[in-house]
């Protein structure tokens, strides 16, 4: 991995507890990936916690919906992805203080991706809205339906690579 994406990572990790403790009163979901994974074959829930599980991680407490977006939209954990997930949802109408740090940051650092963070911009102000939901609500849901409410086919066959 280059220096840049190490900074940007490194900006990540540091930046999560800060904003998490400045910007996040509600209640944590208080779920974990082994319960996810015990979800529905088809379900939103199962979906997210496979997606915890294929890359070691477990839900962050009060930033949940970060991992929620990446099981609906299929992007992975790439800095550039992370990135482009920032995109998509800038896009969607989300505003939040993070997701302009990590707008203005990834294009400054990371300038290379510019074609794939405008593409990601460009699925999330095309798509219905979705950064709103409750997504703990939702994790019974079928994560096809979901997603069909969300994107047209040609976006989720864009999004999804699986």
């Amino acid at each position: 991995m280059n220096t840049r994406k190490k900074l940007i990572e490194w900006l990540f990790e540091k930046s999560k507890k800060i904003y998490t403790n400045l910007f996040k009163n509600h209640k944590a979901w208080g779920i974990n990936r082994k319960q996810l994974l015990s979800y529905p074959e088809n379900s939103f829930g199962k979906h997210l916690g496979l997606f915890l599980d294929k890359n070691n991680f477990e839900l962050i407490s009060k930033v949940e919906r970060h991992d929620a977006y990446h099981t609906l939209t299929g992007y992975g954990t790439k800095v550039e992805d992370e990135i482009a997930l920032q995109y998509l949802c800038f896009g969607n109408g989300k505003r939040s203080p993070y997701l302009y740090g990590a707008i203005i940051l990834g294009t400054i650092i990371l300038p290379d991706y510019y074609k794939y963070y405008y593409k990601s911009y460009c699925i999330g102000r095309n798509a219905n809205s979705f950064h709103h939901f409750d997504y703990k609500e939702l994790l019974m849901i079928s994560i096809h339906d979901f997603r069909q409410v969300i994107f047209s086919k040609s976006q989720i066959n864009a999004l999804i690579k699986t």
